[in-house]
């Protein structure tokens, strides 16, 4: 106590930085440490059992943390929030690797000797600043470094050498050139057919970094890739799965890397004008069942990354069937016409007068996320509705996807904590769970950082009713019932009773198979129509969107049409009071029916 103590700390860093993304990351770190003080006798007799592989454990954890502080957050709309450690279930790849190295003769006296506090990560700056200049020639004096701060390094080397009053020149006849691009922007868009693009040999595995690569996997969670892009039972992003239109099936297709049925012989030039204006490589047009009116609005960023991504996952030969949509639908050319009219090839600017939050939530909704290609109605031509009704509720594959603003039919109003649990674990207690269509959505947002999803939360939230300090329930409106509906809805309750009540009766009782949703609350019981009610009670919930939620089972064979009636009259006369009855529901169980093969 009281000894001086001499310290001796160095660090060597390998960092990866990525010009196509801008992504700059620490692969490797390897953290050397030492010291001296007048009492090491004491130290010198430790024994072999204070050797921790938890204290080693969190020594990385520190060296982790340092890097994480060294490197600046991006604060622009496509930056992906930082997380030190995995989520669940998920390997550490994306973290990089601490080798430490220690002093002293005894692996235990290693071990006292990196306990040294702050002295251990003072190298971590210097490290990664040497290791930048190392790998770009950029140097990089004060922390924290980003990769944009070397961006702008990059650009102002390379173009150091332009003469004076170029820029000067350039803006004074912008506007003209703007006008010029913009025009021809529009013509570009109006043209029945484009030029090929011609296939390219599939980039080597190692040409994008780590960081970019798992940069482009984010995105591709964010964008629901899987989700549309992989069949009942198929492999994962090999395409066949079927996307019910008004005009027809369109069949998603094949985006692994293989050169023949895939995406494999695409160049990054190629993949970008799919994504930002629905053309495929060969010239042909895209239907927008595949939501590039959407895509559009990602950053160069993100879509290098999500290119990077996609060419690095295993290549499956697979060729989906064709699509099966009526005339005059079927006839690409006529897209041209449809770009015209309602697509805008721009990328996402944000709103200054908003938050960061905000407009990273809107970035993502409006963008990757595609939230609108569900939510929103569409006209008579399969465009998407804005205005009043954006994000108004719409329909896909037979499910309504209810509205996410005041227009809402739920009892409860969402607030941004509901949207984010229900978004992250797919069950919010005073909305009910993910089911349809969704489930397999909440399953791969699961996976993002949780900043990101508290940004759609946030976003989502601010279109929500404006909350009151008194709220006057709606009046519970009651009509006669004749006897033929009287017996209806007493059969129902029976049927209810033996069949429901043990997981959805409210008050006391055992959690059977995962989490007791009130019915009171789901908004499928307030909606204006029975289809996902129905879907639920025909079809269950198979794979719930998290395995903790519990499954349910499907009745479609157990009961018939008229007992299912029969169920809905009740569950709609019982939990959500003073809602009229439904109409058109033999015709909806039918359709129901005929949907899932039964």
């Amino acid at each position: 106590q009281g000894q001086p103590v001499q310290s001796w700390s160095a660090w060597v860093a390998d960092v990866e930085y990525d010009r196509a993304s801008g992504e700059l990351s620490v692969t490797r770190v390897t953290a050397g440490h030492d010291q001296r003080a007048g009492t090491t006798a004491a130290a010198a007799h430790a024994t072999d059992d204070l050797l921790d592989q938890k204290q080693r454990a969190l020594l990385g954890e520190q060296a982790r943390l340092a890097m994480a502080q060294t490197l600046a957050p991006d604060q622009g709309f496509d930056a992906w929030s930082r997380e030190v450690r995995p989520l669940p279930g998920q390997s550490s790849a994306g973290l990089p690797q601490v080798d430490l190295i220690g002093g002293g003769t005894t692996p235990a006296l290693r071990d006292i000797q990196l306990k040294a506090g702050g002295a251990f990560t003072l190298p971590a700056a210097a490290a990664i600043s040497n290791a930048i200049h190392a790998a770009t020639g950029v140097r990089l004096r004060e922390a924290p470094f980003s990769g944009e701060q070397i961006r702008l390094a990059l650009q102002h080397q390379e173009g150091s050498g332009q003469r004076p009053g170029g820029w000067r020149r350039l803006r004074k006849y912008g506007w003209l050139g703007g006008a010029a691009a913009a025009l021809g922007a529009t013509l570009t868009l109006a043209m029945p057919w484009r030029a090929e693009i011609a296939p390219v040999a599939r980039p080597a595995a190692d040409l994008y970094s780590a960081a970019t690569i798992e940069r482009g996997r984010r995105v591709a969670l964010a964008g629901d890739c899987a989700v549309c892009h992989t069949a009942p039972g198929g492999v994962a992003n090999a395409g066949g799965h079927a996307l019910q239109t008004p005009f027809g099936t369109v069949y998603s297709t094949n985006i692994t890397p293989d050169e023949k049925t895939g995406i494999g012989n695409w160049s990054y030039t190629a993949f970008e004008r799919a994504m930002r204006e629905g053309i495929h490589r060969d010239g042909r047009h895209l239907y927008p069942a595949f939501p590039y009116t959407a895509f559009a609005k990602i950053s160069e960023a993100d879509m290098q990354s999500l290119y990077a991504y996609l060419m690095a996952q295993p290549a499956v030969s697979s060729t989906p069937p064709e699509n099966d949509l009526r005339f005059p639908f079927n006839m690409r050319p006529l897209l041209a016409g449809w770009n015209l009219l309602f697509h805008k090839n721009e990328v996402f600017q944000p709103d200054p007068d908003r938050s960061a939050l905000w407009n990273r939530g809107a970035y993502l909704v409006e963008g990757a996320g595609h939230c609108t290609a569900c939510h929103s109605p569409r006209n008579a031509l399969g465009a998407e509705q804005g205005g009043r009704q954006y994000l108004g509720g719409g329909t896909v594959d037979g499910w309504e996807a209810p509205a996410l603003t005041a227009l809402s039919k739920s009892p409860t109003p969402w607030t941004e904590d509901e949207l984010f649990s229900y978004l992250r674990s797919g069950f919010s207690d005073r909305h009910g769970i993910a089911a349809g269509p969704m489930a397999p959505v909440v399953a791969e947002l699961a996976q993002l950082p949780a900043g990101d999803v508290r940004a759609i939360a946030h976003y989502l939230a601010s279109f929500q009713a404006p909350a009151t300090s008194t709220t006057t329930p709606a009046p519970i409106t009651t009509t006669s019932l004749n006897e033929s509906q009287k017996l209806s809805q007493a059969n129902g309750k029976r049927l209810f009773q033996g069949a429901c009540a043990a997981c959805h009766i409210e008050g006391t009782g055992p959690t059977l198979f995962g989490v007791r949703p009130s019915l009171r609350v789901n908004t499928n019981l307030h909606s204006d129509t029975p289809d996902n009610l129905i879907h639920v009670i025909l079809h269950g919930i198979r794979e719930p969107a998290n395995p903790v939620l519990g499954y349910m089972p499907g009745f479609a064979n157990s009961f018939s049409d008229a007992q299912v009636g029969d169920l809905l009259a009740y569950l709609r006369s019982e939990f959500a009071a003073g809602k009229p009855a439904w109409e058109g529901v033999p015709e909806s169980i039918a359709r129901s029916r005929a949907q899932a093969g039964h």
